[in-house]
């Protein structure tokens, strides 16, 4: 019997190449905080292919996926998450010999499924806003650089 998942469990994680062009396969830091992960990769566009031969409908083949731009983390803001994000932009920062920072969204270990991967930029934080009575929250951005893959969860 199959049971539906909850979310419960989950990490985003980041890991900087040892060797460029190689996604690490463990070694990643968990971004603690995390609340929210929007959805990432969103519809196909089409592109049409009718010919003139049609005579009812268009038909399409599936085109590029877009991810829609950057990726908002909705996290709370804390200082571990604080720490956390200057420790991430500092090794985004020295970053060399083409290097890059991978990013994990993790689903629970004991889900059995694969963790979801992609390399990154890190955005600098702004000031998240503020309201009566509510948790300080911020948005912390990522800017999808290569295509996602899925691959087993990081050790």
């Amino acid at each position: 019997m199959a049971f539906d998942m909850i979310s419960a469990g989950m990490a985003v994680k980041y890991c900087v190449e040892a060797t460029a062009g190689t996604r690490p396969t463990s070694g990643y830091t968990v971004i603690p905080g995390v609340k929210s992960i929007p959805e990432f990769g969103g519809e196909p566009n089409t592109v049409q292919t009718t010919t003139l031969a049609a005579e009812k409908f268009h038909t399409y083949t599936m085109g590029l996926q877009d991810p829609g731009g950057s990726i908002g983390l909705t996290v709370n803001d804390r200082t571990d998450f604080r720490t956390a994000w200057t420790a991430l932009m500092t090794a985004f920062e020295g970053l060399t010999g083409n290097k890059q920072v991978w990013f994990e969204f993790a689903y629970p270990p004991a889900s059995g499924l694969e963790s979801f991967y992609f390399t990154g930029i890190p955005s600098d934080l702004s000031f998240g806003g503020a309201e009566v009575d509510e948790v300080l929250e911020n948005t912390a951005y990522i800017v999808p650089t290569g295509e996602p893959v899925w691959a087993a969860a990081s050790a």
